[in-house]
């Protein structure tokens, strides 16, 4: 059993891992660590320890965990971070501690959506030219290189993240700065204004980003979705910051190096 507090380390960066925090950072039997890539300039910090940066892959996340007492790891990151989510598989087995994902639930299309699936930004791409001319693109600043293509030269881009981006870039495109949540009055008057024909989206799920989706179905412009990646086969998942939760605390409360799937 481990020696409590139990040390729980929140791979983080999404609005759950930090209601996670929030929530684990209030319960006497956790320390909570929750880690951050660094790659947005101001991140709304958690509650409790924080760290910024990598490890050096999953070999460096295993030596971080054995040499901070680390008790179980919860994988709350972006859906579509499926290098870290990896890593983190590889390292839990490595160190021998438990492993959760958290995992908000993605979209689901309703009655008037005009869907397109693509597995990859690549593929995304390349069902634009045959969809509209006008794309508002809400895939993030990673990535862009996908729409940089010789084969969509004759494409507008409004290209939406939180942080500039940086090149390659789609030849013609305008950069909007902001961050979620978005409302649907916002989106619908952007939509409008720039005369979009087509949105591209990863399935990221949560309620902070979906109005653009809203907007879009009463528009009747198609939206390419943008699958996310399966989690590592054998980790449990949870769909809520709160079942998250439950699965810590039955590390201790059960005495257990291996909580199980939870929800």
């Amino acid at each position: 059993m481990p020696v409590l507090p139990v040390h729980v380390l929140v791979l983080g960066g999404t609005t759950e891992a930090r209601r996670l925090a929030e929530s684990l950072a209030g319960d006497r039997h956790v320390r909570v660590t929750t880690s951050l890539a660094g790659r947005v300039s101001a991140p709304r910090l958690p509650p409790g320890d924080v760290r910024v940066g990598g490890f050096g892959g999953p070999f460096g996340l295993a030596a971080w965990v054995r040499e901070h007492g680390v008790d179980a790891i919860v994988d709350a990151t972006h859906p579509f971070a499926a290098t870290m989510s990896r890593n983190a598989a590889e390292a839990a087995a490595q160190a021998h501690v438990p492993l959760l994902a958290l995992r908000r639930p993605g979209w689901v299309a309703q009655d008037g959506d005009r869907w397109h699936s693509a597995g990859s930004l690549a593929e995304a791409a390349g069902l634009l030219p045959a969809l509209g001319e006008r794309v508002f693109l809400t895939t993030g600043r990673m990535g862009l290189a996908a729409f940089a293509g010789a084969g969509l030269d004759e494409l507008w881009f409004l290209v939406r993240s939180v942080d500039a981006p940086e090149p390659p870039c789609p030849a013609r495109m305008e950069v909007l700065l902001d961050r979620g949540p978005f409302t649907l009055e916002g989106e619908r008057e952007i939509i409008r204004h720039h005369r979009l024909d087509v949105l591209v989206t990863k399935d990221s799920g949560g309620d902070a980003t979906a109005p653009k989706l809203t907007a879009a179905r009463e528009a009747q412009i198609p939206v390419v979705v943008v699958r996310r990646p399966p989690v590592p086969e054998g980790v449990p998942v949870a769909r809520t910051p709160d079942e998250a939760v439950r699965w810590v605390r039955r590390l201790y409360a059960e005495g257990s190096g291996d909580a199980g799937a939870s929800g």
